[in-house]
């Protein structure tokens, strides 16, 4: 039980880097998994989706690799599926992005050269640190105060 709550943890920290990505591209997040007040995305096909957002007229999926799924058999499949997805009506490809933790970073790079070159192009990858960002507040409250 312990063992699924770290998972779901570090999961949620991952989808929420995802999530800050999609915010610095300039996409409004229109749903994501494991958030509180978004609606869960359905799968496309039969692949799980993290989030999907929209910036205007253009649309990204986002969605993040575990160690497991990286080294699984199916990965191509599941990019050239994602990427290849386009808009229903205006037919316009939708950006696909794939948040990779760092230290799978180049493994899944080179993996990438194996996906259809028309669609290489609609893949945006991401770097998950694993890493605490601390922001200054905490550092102002960790330090002891000294006075002289």
């Amino acid at each position: 039980m312990n063992q699924d709550l770290i998972m779901e943890v570090s999961e949620r920290k991952a989808i929420d880097n995802l999530i800050n990505e999609f915010w610095r591209l300039g996409f409004f997040t229109i749903s994501r998994r494991l958030g509180t007040y978004l609606p869960e995305p359905e799968n496309i096909g039969r692949f799980r989706v993290d989030a999907i957002g929209r910036l205007k007229e253009k649309y990204a999926i986002g969605i993040t690799l575990t160690k497991e799924e990286i080294f699984s058999s199916d990965l191509i499949e599941k990019i050239n599926y994602l990427a290849s997805r386009k808009t229903k009506f205006s037919d316009k490809p939708i950006l696909l992005l794939i948040g990779v933790p760092d230290i799978h970073f180049k493994q899944v790079k080179e993996i990438l050269q194996n996906v259809d070159e028309k669609f290489r192009k609609n893949i945006k990858l991401i770097r998950i640190l694993d890493e605490k960002i601390e922001d200054r507040r905490s550092k102002k409250i960790s330090n002891p105060v000294i006075f002289s």
